[in-house]
């Protein structure tokens, strides 16, 4: 088909690639061969090379062989980014199992859903998350655990007083013991360390589990081959990589599939350092890039946003970071220009999706003669393709910038959602994943995200896009943050609500804020109420989860539809 984006491409970066028959294991395997003395992982001092990952793969993917829960069989990870996440990713995957991440701030029930649906027998977790296990241990939902902590491969005086800091600020955990709970290091010195089995790669590598920000999350399936295509993609669209030299500032978790896939695959493939980092803590955060020398780091547009705030970044240097990719939502061009002024980085957007294991669009890193779109997705990566469909049937292509559904085909896309055929039909389609996003293309091939089509407001009669209003509320300079949403209310459509934390020591009421709207959008777009929160319900990777804020506003209102509009128009 016609691809109009390939003509955009930076220098070096190919339309089409050629991809390794190979799986993810082969990845570190290769990466060991010709990098053996180089750093793998780097997690606050401790250096674990390329030869040591290997092995240390080699005999958790024994141990998991030597348990029974080798091929046909589903392990859990429930861990932040630590060296043992790495360890038992591709040691699980060598041993032919099935990998299933679990975000670790997870209570019981969510645990146990996953858990169950994906039919996972052995969970990998913290030790200080045993008490919500401990339950599903005891009910069989799975067989058994494997405990760590997250100081276990921490280097000599910070392990050591690791324990005092952890006792005096949390209370203790009680671990639970027996012969199905096994301590990570324990087990993993115990086992062989010849290679595991042989994976083929159109074997299921993940279960992937969606955010659940629209309702129940359903697992994704996506084979070695889908992953190994979505990291040629990558690289691909980064020509500067050098092989064995990268440094990646590994914070984006690693049980999210774009921190697994665009940082931990990507990073593994060409021989790079990841620097590991449990959690986002800004001086952390800093003092990483600055000591360790980071030179690429995907994130996510609050990150960028939190290092532009520091007050005191001079003490940093940040200069060796070259490569920033922005994801899980729009890249504001303010955060993207001063972080580029702090940094001499090229920091750009890129859109991906879960279902593609998952990017399907970037910006060039160096944008031709037409220079930067703001506040575009960017171009297809190789081998992608997109087109834009109407919303309705999705089966009439729609026009150079009309707006409709966003579908994308390509090697990465997911086989579908494991055991839920009706849901696979819904959005695959002849071979087209059709996203579920509204969008528009240019005549160049830029995408532009308009909105979720599950979260398009029928107000009046009329169409309201949320991401639309939100950027406009964004621009008062009194408004940090803003979420949109439609609170359903009979024959009269939606009311919109917005959502609105204020900058710091700001001050406004809804009628200013409602005002503000009023200038800048057309009347049927202002939202009806205004309700000011201190913080706004996000994923772990900085989405909004307006489900969470319509639940509480049906919640709130319940039998009285209509009441209470308060500063709005109606």
């Amino acid at each position: 088909m016609n691809r109009p984006w390939i003509r955009q491409y930076q220098p070096g970066v190919p339309g089409t690639l050629s991809y390794p028959d190979i799986s993810l294991p082969e990845l570190l395997a290769q990466s060991a061969a010709k990098f053996p003395a180089q750093p793998a992982l780097r997690y606050y001092g401790r250096v674990i090379r390329y030869r040591e990952l290997d092995l240390l793969a080699n005999r958790f993917a024994n141990l998991l062989l030597r348990l029974g829960a080798g091929p046909g069989h589903t392990v859990g990870l429930m861990l932040p980014n630590l060296p043992q996440t790495v360890i038992a990713f591709y040691g699980s995957l060598r041993a032919g199992s099935v990998v299933t991440p679990i975000n670790p701030l997870s209570v019981e029930a969510e645990i146990a859903q996953q858990a169950s649906d994906a039919g996972c027998d052995t969970l990998v977790a913290l030790d200080q998350s045993a008490q919500r296990l401990e339950p599903l241990l005891r009910r069989g939902v799975v067989r058994r655990l494997i405990l760590t902590g997250v100081e276990e491969y921490l280097p000599g005086l910070k392990r050591l007083l690791f324990p005092l800091k952890a006792v005096r600020q949390t209370r203790r955990v009680r671990i639970p013991t027996g012969p199905a709970v096994l301590p990570f290091l324990d087990v993993l010195a115990e086992a062989s360390s010849p290679p595991g089995v042989p994976v083929k790669p159109h074997d299921t590598a993940l279960l992937q589990y969606t955010g659940g920000t629209t309702g129940i999350p359903k697992g994704v399936v996506l084979t070695h081959r889908n992953l190994i295509c979505n990291v040629w993609q990558c690289r691909s669209w980064m020509p500067s990589l050098s092989e064995g030299r990268e440094v990646f500032l590994a914070v984006l978790p690693f049980f999210h599939v774009y921190g697994m896939s665009a940082c931990q695959n990507l990073a593994i493939s060409i021989g790079g350092s990841l620097a590991l980092l449990p959690r986002f803590q800004i001086v952390d955060v800093l003092e990483t890039l600055a000591r360790e020398r980071v030179t690429v780091f995907p994130g996510i547009p609050a990150m960028y946003a939190a290092i532009n705030g520091h007050q005191h970044l001079d003490r940093y240097n940040l200069r060796a970071v070259r490569i920033c990719i922005s994801g899980a939502g729009p890249l504001d061009p303010t955060i993207q220009e001063r972080f580029e002024s702090l940094t001499g980085a090229s920091l750009v957007e890129g859109y991906g999706l879960t279902e593609a294991g998952p990017v399907t669009h970037i910006n060039p890193l160096q944008p031709g003669e037409g220079g930067r779109r703001q506040r575009s997705i960017g171009l297809p990566i190789a081998d992608t393709d997109a087109k834009i469909m109407d919303a309705d049937t999705g089966e009439r292509e729609l026009p150079i910038g009309e707006v409709g559904e966003l579908a994308v085909h390509g090697p990465q896309i997911m086989q579908g959602y494991w055991k839920q055929p009706e849901e696979t039909a819904n959005v695959l389609r002849n071979g087209w994943l059709y996203t579920g996003d509204l969008a528009r293309c240019d005549a160049d091939g830029y995408f532009y995200i308009v909105d979720r089509k599950k979260d398009m407001i029928k107000s009046g009669g009329e169409n309201v896009y949320p991401r639309e209003v939100e950027e406009t509320l964004c621009r008062c300079p009194k408004v940090k943050e803003a979420v949109v949403v439609g609170i359903p209310r009979g024959l009269r459509g939606e009311l919109i609500k917005a959502f609105v934390v204020l900058q710091d020591g700001a001050t406004a009421t809804p009628a200013e804020i409602l005002e503000y709207c009023r200038k800048n959008l057309a009347r049927f777009k202002v939202p009806k109420r205004v309700e000011f929160r201190a913080e706004l319900p996000k994923t772990v990777v900085g989405k909004y989860l307006r489900r969470v804020l319509v639940e509480e506003e049906l919640k709130k209102h319940q039998g009285q539809e209509g009441a209470g509009d308060g500063a709005g128009e109606d």
